[in-house]
């Protein structure tokens, strides 16, 4: 069977670290074409956009859009209406709103549309949830701390409007957390806190809760320099489980259970491949939903200004 012709639409950080590796150790998908303004890959055709890639004719069959999400809506109605399937990495789109239309026009078509969450890809997470279901649950504590300036340098669109601001990489452990829980939850309230200059929030403080009254608890922040924290804890009848390194390492009661570092972007690229493969979809829009309503309950603060 040939390889699914992928064009990548957005040739940034991202795309270079994770998308481009993976695909190349993917089998059944290839790289056939980049859309950047300002980038190119040699031996890859190029274009400026999207719009001019499929104006082309050029021969492929699905997109990665990589671009921010303030413009993935409109980017993934052209792909679908084009006839190709897309994969939308994290998260899926600027709004909640936005993304019904496409699940419809997806299913219209006949084609897959793939809403990425990397870190569920990450090693222990299958483990843990499997851990969890057999367990009462007491708490949760999230601590998803980074430095800005490390992953995403001087990327200016992060504290625009749509852009999630911190909750860009804490959007990580939220999808992580409605992964391996084994009942829906909710965002009961919010502390976000603005720089002057921005319009998107540098450091938040959660409080969720499922149906039964599970606590939970997360820290956020985008300023943390030195060590790096991605660890989610939960405290359960039998002992406190620890998923840590974003979901690479997970130990229980200080114990080693999963230390592994298979690339979640691999993950994603097989995972895609498999939908296609299937006509199936793939849209979980739970993670961007909690940051949603983190929004609309948060109470917020005004923090000294940022510079990159």
């Amino acid at each position: 069977m040939s390889p699914i012709r992928l064009a990548i639409v957005g040739l940034g950080k991202i795309a270079r670290d994770q998308h481009i590796p993976a695909i190349a150790r993917t089998e059944g998908i290839a790289l056939a074409a980049i859309a950047s303004r300002n980038a190119a890959l040699e031996g890859v055709a190029h274009f400026a956009t999207l719009d001019e890639l499929l104006a082309s004719g050029e021969a492929i069959d699905a997109v990665a859009l990589c671009t921010p999400p303030q413009v993935r809506r409109a980017q993934a109605q052209a792909a679908l209406e084009a006839g190709k399937h897309v994969l939308l990495e994290k998260p899926p789109g600027a709004t909640v709103s936005e993304l019904g239309p496409l699940i419809a026009a997806a299913q219209a078509a006949g084609r897959t549309l793939f809403a990425t969450w990397h870190s569920r890809f990450a090693p222990a997470v299958e483990p843990v949830r499997a851990l969890l279901a057999g367990r009462t649950l007491r708490s949760v504590t999230i601590e998803w701390k980074e430095d800005v300036r490390v992953w995403h340098p001087g990327q200016e669109w992060i504290f625009e409007p749509g852009g999630l601001g911190v909750f860009d990489p804490a959007i990580n452990a939220l999808s992580i957390l409605t992964r391996i829980l084994p009942r829906p939850v909710f965002v009961t309230s919010a502390r976000l806190a603005f720089p002057a200059n921005r319009d998107a929030p540098i450091a938040a403080e959660l409080d969720l809760a499922d149906a039964q009254g599970l606590p939970i608890r997360a820290e956020l922040d985008f300023l943390q320099t030195g060590p790096q924290t991605w660890d989610i804890r939960v405290d359960t009848d039998e002992g406190l489980l620890t998923l840590s390194s974003g979901g690479a390492k997970l130990f229980h009661e200080g114990a080693t259970l999963v230390d592994e570092k298979e690339a979640e972007y691999a993950g994603i690229y097989r995972h895609f491949v498999d939908l296609i493969r299937r006509g199936a979809s793939d849209v979980d829009l739970a993670p961007l939903a909690l940051v949603a309503d983190a929004f609309l309950l948060g109470r917020r603060t005004q923090v000294e200004s940022f510079e990159y």
